[in-house]
This record gives C-alpha cells, sequence and structure tokens, in this order.
C-alpha cells in the first residue's frame, strides 16, 4: 500500500511530465528558430571563405584570428587590425554614450511622468510610445534632416547670427549617437517610470522634512530605489545601440562603422563569410556579459531589498 507522501510525489512527477510534454513543441520551435541559425553561424565561423562568397567545408580557425589580428600580404605575419579595433571602440563608446545621455534625459523624463495625477500619465506616456509608431528608417531620415548642413539647427543659428557657416554634424560619430539617443531614449524612460510609479515620495517628503538638500535626496532616496530600473533600461538601450545598423548606415555615411556595418562588409563586398559569422558571435558574446551583468545586479538588489 502506498503511502500519503509517495502517492503525492508520484502525482507531482506525473504532472511535471505533463509540462514538459505540453511545452515541447514551443520548446522545439524556439530550438530550431533561435538555436538553430546561431549553430550554423558558430559552425561558419570555423570553416574557410569561399572564393565568392560561402565557405568552403574545410576546418579553419582564420576567421577568428581576424576579428583581432590581420596577416600582412607578403611576409604573412600577424599584426593587430587597427580597423576592426578602431569600429569596436567606436561601438562600444557610442553605445555607452547614448546609453549615459538616455539615462541624463530619460530620468527627468520618467519623473515627470511619475509624478502626474494617474488621469494624465497616460496620456504622457502616449506621447512617449508614439516614435515606436514610425519605421526606424523614416526617424533616421528625420533627424538627418535637422542636424545636415541645411538642416533645421544649421539654419537656425546662421538665421540668428551666433554662426557664419554651417557646423558639420552630419557623417561624424555625434550624428551617430544623436539618432541613437533619439530611437532609443522611450527604451529608457519606460522601465525608468515603472519603477518610480512603485516610489513612495512620502520618503522624498521626509528627506526634505530632514533639511536634505536636492542631489542628497535623488542620491540616497531616490536613486537607489529605482536602481532596478536604471539597470533595466540600461541594457534596453546598450543592446541594440551596440548593434544599431541604420543610423551609423544613414547618419554616419559609410565613413564612421559600427559593429553591425563591418559584418554586414564581410557578408557583403567582402565575401569573408567566417569572419562575418566570427564577428557576429563577437557581438552576441557582449550582449551575454552585458545581461549576465544586469541579472547579477537585479538578483543582488532584490536580496538586498528582501
Amino acid at each position: 500500500m502506498a503511502t500519503a507522501a509517495e502517492v503525492e510525489k508520484l502525482n507531482e512527477s506525473r504532472d511535471v511530465r505533463k509540462r514538459w510534454l505540453l511545452s515541447a513543441p514551443a520548446l522545439t520551435i524556439i530550438f530550431l528558430a533561435a538555436s538553430g541559425p546561431l549553430l550554423i553561424v558558430l559552425i561558419y565561423s570555423f570553416l574557410t571563405p569561399g572564393p565568392y562568397g560561402d565557405v568552403v567545408w574545410k576546418f579553419s580557425t582564420e576567421g577568428w584570428v581576424s576579428v583581432l589580428l590581420e596577416r600582412d600580404i607578403f611576409d604573412d605575419t600577424l599584426a593587430f587590425a587597427s580597423a576592426h579595433l578602431t569600429i569596436f571602440w567606436r561601438s562600444l563608446k557610442l553605445a555607452l554614450m547614448a546609453t549615459v545621455a538616455t539615462l541624463i534625459f530619460g530620468f527627468p523624463t520618467a519623473y515627470f511622468i511619475a509624478t502626474r495625477s494617474e488621469r494624465t500619465r497616460d496620456i504622457w506616456l502616449f506621447l512617449i510610445t508614439i516614435p515606436f509608431w514610425t519605421n526606424l528608417l523614416i526617424r533616421t531620415f528625420a533627424v538627418l534632416q535637422v542636424i545636415r548642413n541645411e538642416g533645421i539647427v544649421n539654419t537656425a543659428l546662421i538665421n540668428l547670427g551666433i554662426i557664419d557657416q554651417p557646423i558639420q554634424m552630419l557623417y561624424t560619430d555625434f550624428a551617430i549617437m544623436v539618432g541613437m539617443v533619439y530611437v532609443y531614449l522611450p527604451l529608457m524612460v519606460l522601465p525608468l517610470y515603472a519603477s518610480m510609479e512603485k516610489l513612495d515620495f512620502r520618503l522624498v517628503e521626509a528627506g526634505y522634512d530632514l533639511y536634505a538638500t536636492r542631489w542628497q535626496v535623488l542620491r540616497r532616496i531616490i536613486f537607489p530605489m529605482v536602481k532596478p530600473g536604471v539597470i533595466a533600461g540600461s541594457i534596453l538601450v546598450f543592446i541594440p545601440a551596440i548593434g544599431a545598423y541604420v543610423t551609423p548606415s544613414v547618419l554616419g555615411g559609410g565613413k564612421n562603422m559600427m559593429f553591425a556595418n563591418l559584418i554586414e562588409l564581410q557578408f557583403g563586398q567582402g565575401r569573408n563569410w567566417p569572419l562575418g559569422a566570427a564577428l557576429s558571435i563577437t557581438v552576441m558574446a557582449i550582449v551575454m556579459v552585458a545581461l549576465l551583468v544586469y541579472v547579477r545586479n537585479t538578483s543582488g538588489s532584490d536580496a538586498r531589498h528582501g
């Protein structure tokens, strides 16, 4: 005769098997649609480039070597690939700068929305999400029209007599960063607002009652309590920013390439698919590190706040 504990354990194991069986189709689709293509890219990174693109099914680590190094065409010696390193650094720098800039602009925006009445919050959130209704390429071209030599900014500065000649903003790193800040700003505002909405503003009032300055209230009360939103927004901005393709292509003019542009070049004109695959895996590794940092910080924050 089975005991009650054994029967309960048997029922739990049956429930677990049923859950796995029910989720098997979805897990299979996820594996084939996500893991499958990534596995193909990983395999391609260890093959030999074909003469006209594609790959030759011969094992080679040259694609991974070429990520950071390049061979001399005469004596076959290795040296650091300065062009790749420059693009790597530009991608990381602009992604970090865009993340910081969206945080600077997004934090007061989210705070403003969170401190409005409940009746008007939805209206402000609706206005924040409006840019998502427009195609990314159209939004990028809108930024181009604003910062080009004959655009709104330069025309206004010339008419006001502040400058005599247009300021060259287009096709620079500055233009790329401005475009990414404009495109990804809502991704920073929404997580920050989600955290600030739960903030107990009575603590802010208590801080002022104890003669704390605005900076002290921000640093010691508001920021620690909305830190999960800051981390989430930073990750949501950093990940697409480091892999941005459309914005650098349009606003960088092909001279200021980033990760995604370099990858596209290898699969296109460069006809070096293993190198393009290795670069793709490298970007994915950077994104995974950023996600691990996010998970570690959020889990630590949750543990500290019970």
